[in-house]
C-alpha cells in the first residue's frame, strides 16, 4: 500500500470506548494504513448513511487489526472502529495475494 500524506480525525468518546471494548487505541489503528500488504474492501453491511470501507494490516505493534473507516476526501480518513483480526481474517490476510 502506497503511504500518504493523509490526517486522521476521530471522536475521542469513539476512541475510548473502542480502547476500553477492544483493547486497541486508534492511534494504533491508524498505523495500520503504513502496511503495505495491508487490503480493503467496502463495507456494504453498514454503509447505508455513508460509504465505509474496511482495512486489515498490521499496525505498528505487530498486530493484524481490522479497521472501519470513512475516506472523507482524499487526504482526510476518519476511523469508526478498530480491533485484533478473528481468525478467519488472519487467514484470509495470510492468503490474499499480493502483486
Amino acid at each position: 500500500m502506497e503511504e500518504r500524506n493523509v490526517e486522521f480525525e476521530w471522536s475521542d468518546a469513539k476512541a475510548e470506548g473502542n480502547l476500553q471494548k477492544h483493547g486497541v487505541s486508534f492511534d494504533e489503528a491508524e498505523t495500520t494504513f503504513n502496511d503495505e500488504y495491508a487490503y480493503i474492501y467496502d463495507d456494504e453491511l453498514h454503509s447505508d448513511d455513508e460509504p465505509r470501507q474496511v482495512l486489515v494490516g498490521y499496525s505498528a505493534r505487530n498486530r493484524l487489526l481490522v479497521v472501519s473507516f470513512l475516506e472523507k476526501d482524499s487526504d482526510k480518513i476518519r476511523l469508526i472502529t478498530a480491533r485484533l483480526a478473528s481468525k478467519s481474517e488472519r487467514n484470509k490476510y495470510e492468503e490474499t495475494p499480493r502483486f
